[in-house]
């Protein structure tokens, strides 16, 4: 495909930090490393584990006028069973009061939604999850030295649609394996001011990876899982991830904490974000805005606090708040999800997140681009952010069998 660049004079340019809030928010994230190829790095959480409801049991003890609506009907007269002999003298004898005992139980149900859940011995789970991804801010350019940019202000624009799939399977009812990959399709796009839009189209799998998930305490008060994942960026990065969720059952909810942390190793020595593509009289082009430069790996940490509450037998809510440093900047995001799950095997779980807070505002970071005299690639400036804009909408699918 060719892509037509707006930008003359000096080949100033940059691109948006695409950010994913991973399970829950995992922050503005590089798009790709040094070779510009990558698509923008987004991690969705893939562990989960359940709910369970305690079996209760209650008692009543019914007198005659009851006792017909329990286990049998209460007969006029049973001569023929409840006849006596006394002194040759017959007489019926009415059956006419019984006492009964029932047991009521509420089902044990495995909440597919619950931030805890996970196959048990044997079981397969499957989550499904289609999303849409809006994130925007806007630029500023400041060229180095006598350079000029034909026009400075504009606005960055991302629009990605995502389906992930994550996948695992039982192999105890404490432990389990993980398997997930993902499909983007994302257009990105520069609106200036004054200057004709640029735009770009990448679509193709951006992640694959494997990982295993241990509950290591579940009992009538507490539940934890330990989890651990590797996962491959396309064009990106190799990443190692840790996370770490505990929670304190109350009632029909579910308070927990969550820790999560994960090394990434980059393919090149600078990540951010770029477009790569000709100008309109078919010279070469580069557009990259620079998170970090001559680093080869860079290690994030995010944790948070959510409470998950069953409203009825099919329906739940769950609310996150997550805080993460990501490296070059910071983000606050919340989370809000409502689920439905008619059965034990299929539910459907319709979420929404956004960043509330995050310290890419006011940012300087340096942009790169292509000399149009030279065809280097070179370093042009810096770019200021503000306004700052990221949100996502998502529906999973969630299977057990």
């Amino acid at each position: 495909m060719k892509y037509q660049m707006s930008l003359f004079a000096v080949a100033a340019a940059l691109i948006s930090a695409v950010p994913a809030m991973a399970d829950t928010n995992s922050g503005t994230r590089a798009a790709s490393s040094a070779d510009l190829t990558g698509m923008p790095a987004v991690r969705e959480r893939t562990n989960v584990n359940y709910e369970k409801y305690e079996t209760r049991t209650s008692t009543r003890t019914y007198d005659a006028a009851d006792a017909k609506n329990i286990y049998y009907t209460q007969p006029a007269n049973r001569s023929a069973l409840y006849k006596q002999y006394a002194g040759g003298d017959s007489s019926a004898t009415v059956r006419t009061t019984r006492a009964e005992t029932y047991r009521s139980e509420l089902k044990r149900k495995y909440y597919l939604a619950h931030p805890f859940f996970q196959p048990l011995a044997g079981d397969f789970g499957s989550v499904t999850d289609l999303s849409y991804t809006m994130n925007s801010y806007d630029i500023l350019l400041s060229p180095l030295g006598d350079g000029t940019v034909s026009d400075p202000n504009g606005k960055w624009d991302m629009g990605q649609f995502s389906i992930k799939e994550d996948f695992s399977y039982g192999i105890t009812d404490r432990f389990a394996v993980l398997a997930m990959a993902k499909y983007d399709m994302s257009e990105y796009k520069f609106d200036w001011s004054t200057a004709p839009d640029d735009s770009m189209d990448d679509n193709g799998f951006n992640l694959f990876g494997l990982g295993v998930q241990w509950r290591f305490a579940d009992t009538t008060d507490w539940i934890a899982t330990l989890s651990a994942y590797y996962q491959y960026q396309h064009d990106i990065s190799n990443n190692v991830i840790l996370d770490l969720k505990a929670g304190y059952k109350v009632g029909s909810s579910t308070i927990y904490g969550l820790a999560r942390g994960w090394y990434v190793d980059f393919d090149g020595n600078s990540y951010g974000n770029g477009i790569t593509g000709v100008t309109e009289d078919g010279t070469p082009a580069t557009l990259f805005l620079a998170y970090n430069t001559d680093v080869n790996s860079v290690f994030y940490i995010e944790g948070g606090l959510g409470i998950f509450s069953v409203l009825d037998e099919d329906w739940t809510l769950n609310f996150e708040a997550i805080f993460g440093n990501y490296d070059w900047h910071n983000q606050l995001g919340l989370k809000a999800a409502i689920g439905w799950q008619p059965n034990d095997w299929f539910a459907l779980n319709l979420y929404g997140k956004m960043a509330v807070y995050d310290s890419a505002d006011g940012k300087d970071l340096s942009y790169w681009g292509t000399d149009y005299d030279t065809g280097a690639f070179v370093h042009m400036g810096t770019a200021h952010i503000d306004n700052y804009s990221e949100a996502t909408i998502g529906l999973q699918a969630i299977f057990s069998f």
